[in-house]
């Protein structure tokens, strides 16, 4: 498997100012008990290989997670899948966030009545 140091937060931010594509893999879950960074595609992990195969592997890619280790593997699938220039961040949403990158408020949908 292909392994690829993470990279900080503050050079994943200046990698998506620069017009890098930013990837939230977190779960459901994790973004409603967190928040999420503003303008991230979100991907589940199980997806992808679908998002690979919709992607330019050309362009830069930074993939965020709760940890590094749940990251990575994305990141690894991704440099295997062909992509070129794809990393991830240490520290991962919460670091981010605390280099400034603008949150949302994830809201659960609420049960319905009736």
């Amino acid at each position: 498997m292909t392994r690829i140091e993470p990279t900080s937060a503050a050079a994943a931010r200046d990698r998506v100012e620069s017009g890098a594509l930013l990837v939230d893999v977190r779960s459901d879950a994790g973004r409603a008990a967190s928040g999420a960074i503003t303008g991230a595609s979100i991907v589940a992990k199980t997806d992808v290989a679908a998002f690979a195969a919709t992607q330019d592997p050309n362009r830069e890619v930074v993939i965020f997670c709760g940890t590094t280790a749940g990251s990575a593997p994305v990141v690894a699938a991704l440099a295997e899948a062909g992509f070129t220039a794809v990393s991830h961040v240490e520290g991962g949403f919460e670091a981010l966030a605390a280099e400034g990158l603008p949150t949302t408020r994830v809201v659960a949908d609420e049960p319905h009545a009736g």
